[in-house]
C-alpha cells in the first residue's frame, strides 16, 4: 500500500464540537453518526495514512444557514479572545492524541521520515485561520513552542491580517484588499521561525502579497484548480505559476464543491475529476508539486472515498489513469516531505 501524507484535516474540530476532549473516539474509532466523521486511528491505519496536517480551525458562532447564504453575506470576523480560548482547547486535544500514543506531532522532516519508519501516524500542527493571535504575535510564539508549524492567515472571513475569499461559485478569487501591515509582519514572523504559510483561504490580492514578501516556498495545502471548478476558493492558472516559480506545492482538495465544473454539493462526484484536476495541477506545477490535502472532516467527500479508509480508492484511480507508481508515491507522500525539508530544514 502506498502511504499517504495528508494537507488538511479538520480532525480536532470534530472531536471538539462533540465534546470529546481527549480523543477516545479518535483512538477506538468507536462514534456514531456525525461524530464518526472520517478520520479515526482504525480507519487512518487501513487507509494507509501516515500522517497530515490537523487543523486548529474557529468555526462561526454564527454560520450562515445555507450555501447561499455563506456565499451572499460571507462570514464574519471572530473575536481574538474567543477564537485564543477555542484554538487552546483544540490544541489541548491535539496534545493529549499525543500523549496518549495516538499520534506524534512533528516539526521536522526528520520526525516525519522517523515517524513512518515505526508506524506512528505524524501530525503537524496547523492553523487555519490566526485569529487567536493578537497584532503582536505574541501568541504565535507560544503556539510554535507547542508545535505549531503551518499557518494560514485566514480562513474564508476578514481578519486583522487579511481577507479570505468567500465561497462563491462562479467567482474569481480577486475578491477584495491584500494583506494588512499586520498581516505583513504575521508573515515576516512565520519565516523566521519556519513556520509554512498556507495560502489556500486567501484572496488573490493577498496571495500576491505573501509572493513578494516571503522567502520560501508558496503553498496551497488544500487547494484546486480555477480553471476547471470556477470556485473562488480555487486557485487560478496565473496563481498557480506563481507556486511553480516559488518551487511551491499545492494539495488537491477532496470537497466535491471545488471539484465539480457546476461546483454542487453532490457526493456522487466521480474520482476521474480528482484525477482532472491532478493532472492539470501536474501540468502547471511539474510532478514535483503537487500533493493531496483532503479536508476531511471538514467537507462533502465524494461517496467513492468516503472516509480516510477509502484513501486506496484515489491511488488505484491515479493507477488506472496512467500515473506512474513512482508519480503516485510523489503526489501521496514524497512532495511533501521534500517541500516541509526545504521549509523547516531536514
Amino acid at each position: 500500500m502506498i502511504p499517504v501524507f495528508d494537507g488538511h484535516n479538520d480532525v480536532l474540530l470534530r472531536l471538539w464540537k462533540h465534546g470529546d476532549r481527549d480523543g477516545s473516539t479518535f483512538l477506538s474509532g468507536e462514534a456514531e453518526g456525525r461524530a464518526r466523521g472520517h478520520v479515526d486511528l482504525p480507519r487512518a491505519r487501513k487507509g494507509g495514512l501516515a500522517g497530515g496536517f490537523f487543523a486548529i480551525f474557529v468555526p462561526p458562532q454564527a454560520p450562515p444557514r445555507s450555501h447561499r447564504e455563506a456565499a451572499e453575506r460571507g462570514f464574519a470576523a471572530e473575536p481574538h479572545d474567543h477564537a485564543l480560548k477555542v484554538a487552546g482547547e483544540q490544541a489541548s486535544i491535539l496534545l493529549r492524541l499525543e500523549t496518549a500514543g495516538a499520534l506524534r506531532i512533528v516539526r521536522s522532516a526528520r520526525d516525519i521520515r522517523r515517524a513512518r519508519r515505526e508506524g506512528v501516524l505524524a501530525a503537524i500542527f496547523h492553523m487555519e485561520g490566526a485569529e487567536a493571535i493578537g497584532p503582536d504575535l505574541a501568541e504565535l510564539d507560544l503556539f510554535h513552542a507547542a508545535g505549531l508549524r503551518s499557518l494560514g492567515p485566514v480562513w474564508s472571513r476578514p481578519t486583522i491580517f487579511g481577507h479570505g475569499v468567500p465561497f462563491r461559485f462562479p467567482s474569481s478569487p480577486d475578491t477584495g484588499p491584500g494583506l494588512t501591515e499586520a498581516g505583513r509582519r504575521l508573515v515576516r514572523r512565520c519565516n523566521e521561525l519556519r513556520i509554512l504559510v498556507d495560502l489556500s483561504h486567501l484572496n488573490e490580492k493577498g496571495f500576491r502579497d505573501v509572493a513578494r514578501i516571503s522567502d520560501a516556498p508558496l503553498v496551497a495545502t488544500h487547494s484546486n484548480a480555477h480553471a476547471l471548478c470556477a470556485s473562488s476558493r480555487n486557485l487560478a492558472d496565473r496563481q498557480l505559476k506563481v507556486i511553480a516559480e516559488s518551487r511551491g506545492i499545492v494539495g488537491l482538495n477532496f470537497a466535491v464543491a471545488f471539484l465539480r465544473p457546476d461546483g454542487a454539493h453532490r457526493s456522487d462526484t466521480p474520482l476521474e475529476l480528482m484525477v482532472r484536476h491532478l493532472s492539470h495541477l501536474i501540468d502547471m506545477l511539474g510532478e514535483d508539486g503537487v500533493a493531496l490535502g483532503s479536508d476531511f472532516d471538514g467537507a462533502m467527500i465524494a461517496r467513492d472515498i468516503g472516509d480516510v479508509a477509502g484513501l486506496p480508492n484515489l491511488v488505484e484511480a491515479m493507477l488506472k489513469a496512467g500515473f506512474g507508481r513512482s508519480l503516485v508515491a510523489r503526489i501521496c507522500h514524497a512532495n511533501w516531505e521534500n517541500l516541509l525539508a526545504r521549509v523547516w530544514g531536514a
